[in-house]
This record gives C-alpha cells, structure tokens and sequence, in this order.
C-alpha cells in the first residue's frame, strides 16, 4: 500500500504583490536591518537556504557573509524569482542559484542546509506550521532556522489618523481573506513548537519611521499599494472600498508623511529554532 502524503496547503494569492511602490520599500531591507538576529550565527562556508528572498537585498547580505556559491533562494514563482536574480546580478552575485518552489513542500533533500532563513514569509502562508516543518526537514543536525515577521496589529503611529486607522481594517481584513496572518510575529514561538522544534530563541525588534525622508518613503510605500494593482484591485472587487476611499486613505498617508510629529513604528518578532 503506498503512503499517502499530504497535499500542500493552495497558494494564496500575494497581497502585496510586485508592484513599484511595494518593491521600492522592500529594496530598502538589508541583512543588516532585517536579519540583525540571524547575522552573529553565520560564517563562511555555511550552506545556506533564503525562502522568498523577493527583492533580493537580504538575500544580497547573507550572500556576502557565507559565500555567494553557498546560497540558494527561493521564490514561488518564475516572476518573482527573476526579480531576484536581476538585484543579485546587478549586485555581482549572480552565482547564487535562484530557484522556484513552494514553501510547504521545499524541492530539497533532509539536511541540505545549514541555515534556512525566511524573511516576513510566513504571515502569507497558508500552512505556517507545514512550512516551519520543511524548513526543518532540509536543515541539517546542528543547523538553524531564523524567521522574522510583522505582527501588524501591534503597529503604532502618531499623530492618530482615522484614514490610517482605515487602512489597517482594510489590510488585515484583505490578508486573510487571502489565507494570512497578519499578526504572525506574536504566533512564530507557537507554530515552531508545533512544527517540532525544542530549542527556540524568540526576540522583538522594531521598525521606525519618524524622520522627514522615512515618513515620505513609508507613505509613498503605501499610498501606491492602496491605489495599484493587487491590493486595491482586492478592495474594489471585494466592494470593502471603491476609488474614492482608497484615494481618500492615500492621502492620509501623505498628510501624516507632512506632520513634524509624524511617528510609525512596525513591530516585528523573530526566532532562531536550532534543530
């Protein structure tokens, strides 16, 4: 009798999508500002797996730390992945292999990797667990997993805006409705105990906007999102905000980008889960 194997969970739709306005936020991340806790674990040599490496900056990072031969990213599908490769060739990191695949059921052998690394990846999943157990699966004895995502919900800004306070009702609400979970960061300690993991090291850290160029580029981030392609499309077809709306929350965003006082602040978890 063959043994069955569970089908993995549908891939859901991206609620970011690859738009300019998403990718020019995302270029902005560096293993530095983004990986701060994966970085002291890390040496030459060490083989090294970057699901849904995206604009490829982290990925970039952790290239040059551990060798760019050493590191294979994944992304889950052809498109994505080409955005990758071309900000780590244009990086002169094209040696790094670029590879499709889906984060529940990784295209690689039990303990190919000495690090896997995901980078706010599993707030879009819809089997979590599943996948902190595939990153589990290609680890090698000894080696490490560090995740680090959003935990949308204990976001905070000032000065209190109802269009922001909108914002956030729309984007969590078009999240999950997208099979998500955007207040992943408060539930990563949990799902890497259920997916079998014993020793987990969990730590918060923030995102600050408050300077006058980070509050232009935090509000031109999402000012595009919520009037392009895919979220806005999200809004209209589901009838939770028409052109209107969504325009109304765009300038919102850029009113709180003008305020002296303006202050925005992304909360985020991570863990590093040895196996």
């Amino acid at each position: 009798m063959s043994e069955h194997v569970a089908e993995p969970p549908k891939l859901p739709a991206y609620t970011h999508g690859y738009g300019a306005a998403v990718l020019n936020s995302h270029r902005h991340r560096t293993a530095e500002n983004s990986a701060a806790h994966l970085l002291p674990q890390l040496r030459e040599g060490m083989r090294l797996l970057d699901v849904g490496s995206g604009a490829g900056t982290i990925t970039a990072g952790l290239a040059r730390i551990v060798g760019p031969e050493q590191v294979t990213a994944l992304e889950v599908t052809e498109d994505a992945a080409a955005i990758t490769r071309t900000e780590l060739a244009a990086q002169g990191l094209g040696r790094v292999d670029v590879v499709v695949g889906d984060a529940h059921a990784l295209p690689f052998a039990e303990s190919t990797f000495d690090v896997v690394h995901a980078h706010q990846v599993l707030q879009h999943v819809p089997g979590p667990v599943q996948a902190l157990a595939e990153f589990r699966r290609v680890t090698r004895p000894g080696g490490i997993v560090a995740v680090r995502d959003s935990d949308y919900e204990g976001f905070r800004w000032w000065p209190a805006l109802p269009g922001l306070d909108r914002w956030l009702e729309l984007y969590l609400r078009a999240a999950r409705a997208n099979d998500g979970t955007p207040d992943a960061g408060r539930r990563l300690l949990a799902w890497a105990h259920e997916a079998g993991f014993t020793d987990v090291t969990p730590s918060t850290s923030t995102l600050l906007y408050a300077t006058a160029l980070e509050r232009e580029s935090w509000a031109a981030s999402w000012s595009g999102r919520i009037t392009s392609p895919p979220f806005a499309q999200q809004l209209e077809r589901e009838g939770w905000a028409d052109a209107v709306e969504r325009e109304q929350i765009a300038q919102e965003f850029r009113r709180w980008a003008a305020d002296p006082d303006g202050w925005f602040n992304l909360l985020h978890a991570e863990i590093i889960a040895r196996v």
